[in-house]
């Protein structure tokens, strides 16, 4: 049994708690301005994963190692890395607690751990994923398994999942559907699958502009979309997945649904790390608790949180992240000159769904509708969406967005809508 024994409580100007997208980013932006060794970042994994991509490893479009990237890379060499994670988040006293049970000081916190994907709420699940049939790309185990299901698949069902509750990127189960169906139909064994996509939601997608679009690609590829159901179990030893019907409120009704599964691919609801869910900073749903606009802590003053643990009404991806930081970086810069946040996040998110067959739709939006950057209409499939989100946003990724650099595409939007977006 090793003790260790820590005497003085190290202490940081700035925090950081997590070292994905949005931890890389903001603190990236801080430590070119901060002294050396002010910005610490508490992040345990020395792998970082490009999670956009697990949907492209899924289809066969890209190699696992081709997400990943050593975190010391990303991290800005004037920042402190410390390769441990979170144990207790303690506003109160500027404190957090690590596993290996040391203590961290600090004037001022940004919370950037991400959310877990959650198989666990799905009975059988996490047993259901060692098996043949069932996969996921929300995680870099299984991104690959799915592409191998693919290419064995012979006949029957391919189902696949949409969640009831926040998950990160709402494109992903339909990226996943139309990718495996484009490796069926060309390997030439399209008439023995029936495709169908189960989700929780009301309509395919939840911009209606883009739901009128892919609903239509769902016909032209033959998956059938049913709505307003939410994956409750896996039964393996039958093949069989478990629906529960939910009403117009997206509450369940009792009535189930079983459906035989050749392939299953699920997509569930992802949380917080417990460390954010048993703190005084989260909301009911175990999401940090901020101002919608400002993304500060609507408890504690000095700190803010970036990326998907925050509640922000937005849809969890990457590019959400890249305005989270635009808006974080001026506000907490002015919090710590004493003054108060005066930028507003916009809601911005985008998600790009990747259709098969070299196309793609660009989707970007807020809470209010359609966001787009280009002067096209982004819901059309275009091959110039699919290269984009291929080779484009990897490159966007790891030179610009984890160091840092990119803020989001609000000013080449004003550039190429003549300054009226």
């Amino acid at each position: 049994m090793k003790l260790t024994i820590f005497c003085n409580a190290r202490h940081f100007k700035l925090a950081v708690v997590g070292g994905g997208a949005a931890g890389c980013g903001i603190s990236s932006k801080f430590a070119r301005s901060l002294p050396k060794g002010a910005v610490a970042v508490i992040e345990s994994q020395e792998k970082h994963y490009y999670q956009p991509g697990f949907t492209l490893v899924g289809g066969g479009l890209m190699k696992l190692e081709d997400t990943i990237r050593k975190e010391e890379t990303l991290l800005h060499k004037n920042c402190t890395w410390i390769k441990d994670s979170a144990q207790k988040l303690l506003p109160e006293k500027n404190k957090v607690e690590l596993r290996s049970g040391e203590e961290i000081t600090y004037d001022f916190l940004v919370v950037a751990t991400g959310i877990q994907p959650r198989f666990d709420l799905i009975k059988g699940c996490p047993e259901a994923l060692e098996t043949p049939g069932v996969c996921s790309n929300y995680s870099p185990r299984f991104a690959e398994k799915n592409f191998r299901e693919a290419q064995q698949f012979q006949s029957g069902n391919a189902i696949f999942t949409f969640p009831n509750g926040p998950t990160k990127c709402a494109g992903a189960a339909q990226k996943a559907c139309y990718l495996v169906e484009d490796i069926i139909r060309k390997r030439g064994i399209r008439n023995k699958a029936r495709f169908q996509y189960y989700t929780s939601l009301g309509k395919i997608f939840g911009i209606d502009k883009y739901a009128i679009e892919l609903q239509a690609v769902a016909e032209k590829k033959g998956v059938d979309v049913l709505i307003r159901h939410n994956l409750i179990e896996v039964d393996t030893r039958r093949k069989t997945a478990i629906f529960e019907k939910l009403d117009g409120n997206a509450k369940g009704t009792g009535e189930k649904v079983e459906v035989e599964y050749s392939l299953l691919h699920i997509s569930p609801v992802c949380l917080p790390p417990e460390v954010v869910r048993s703190s005084s900073l989260a909301d009911p749903q175990g999401f940090v608790d901020v101002d919608g606009f400002t993304l500060q802590s609507k408890k504690f003053a000095n700190v803010f949180a970036a990326g998907d643990c925050a509640n922000t009404p937005n849809a969890k991806t990457a590019a959400a992240v890249s305005s989270h930081l635009k808006t974080l970086h001026r506000n907490l810069q002015r919090v710590m000159d004493g003054e108060k946040p005066d930028v507003k996040y916009d809601g911005y998110a985008s998600c790009p769904l990747v259709l098969g067959g070299g196309k793609g739709i660009l989707a970007e939006f807020n809470s209010s509708g359609p966001l787009e950057t280009t002067p096209l209409n982004q819901a059309k499939p275009a091959r110039w969406a699919y290269l984009l989100k291929r080779y484009a946003m990897p490159f966007l990724y790891w030179r610009f967005l984890v160091r840092g650099w990119w803020n989001g595409p609000a000013t080449l939007r004003k550039i190429l809508h003549f300054g009226f977006k």
